[in-house]
């Protein structure tokens, strides 16, 4: 998957909202006012960072080169998928999917977005 798909897939989920509070050299997609995925804009390499399910970040990791821990952010419940077409497209938009899921899940009931 390349970078715009992923940013695609992002912004299309249910109140979605893409911001810049970093400067627009990052992308930080938040839900209800919390972030579920943050993206460099400038480099080289394009890759997306994702909320994950602590056991879940430990094999994701273990498995796939592409996958480490979250740059810049607490190495137990964030990972930086690369964006280079090395991980199966249906992979990278479960792991948003989930990431999203992870962040509204802990949103109390009456901010969380109806589908």
């Amino acid at each position: 998957m390349d970078d715009q798909a992923a940013y695609d897939l992002c912004a299309n989920l249910p109140s979605a909202e893409l911001t810049h509070p970093f400067g627009f050299e990052t992308a930080v997609y938040k839900v209800r006012g919390k972030v579920f995925a943050l993206s460099p804009l400038v480099g080289d390499r394009g890759s997306i960072t994702l909320k994950v399910d602590p056991e879940d970040a430990l094999v994701l990791v273990r498995d796939h080169d592409e996958i480490t821990p979250g740059h810049h952010m607490n190495k137990r419940h964030w990972i930086t998928v690369e964006l280079d077409g090395a991980l199966p497209d249906d992979l990278v938009a479960d792991l948003i999917a989930e990431s999203y899921r992870l962040v509204v899940q802990a949103l109390p009931r009456v901010r969380r977005p109806v589908a």
